[in-house]
């Protein structure tokens, strides 16, 4: 199984650039939405964490049968002791 993701980013005139990369980052509203592949063919979405947030979110995407996908939203306590914060850009697991 390979962690990269294949990407097609398209321009608003519909040129399209093919590329792959293990993870990428959206911004939106302000935040980083951060989305790569994890073990077991899931395809998780986490937004980066500020200063004084007391959680962060991580969605994860699952496949099931055919043409269907479970959708499942992680709030996870921010870990004060050390500053690490588990999430998307994270290298191991939690």
């Amino acid at each position: 199984m390979s962690d990269s993701l294949q990407l097609i980013l398209e321009d608003v005139d519909g040129t399209q650039l093919e590329t792959s990369c293990t993870r990428f980052a959206v911004v939106w509203q302000g935040k980083e939405v951060w989305i790569q592949q994890v073990g077991n063919n899931q395809l998780m979405i986490g937004v980066d964490v500020e200063e004084g947030d007391t959680e962060y979110a991580n969605l994860l995407l699952r496949p099931l049968a055919t043409n269907l996908v479970s959708l499942e939203l992680e709030m996870e306590p921010v870990e004060a002791e050390d500053g690490h914060v588990h999430g998307p850009d994270c290298c191991h697991d939690h």
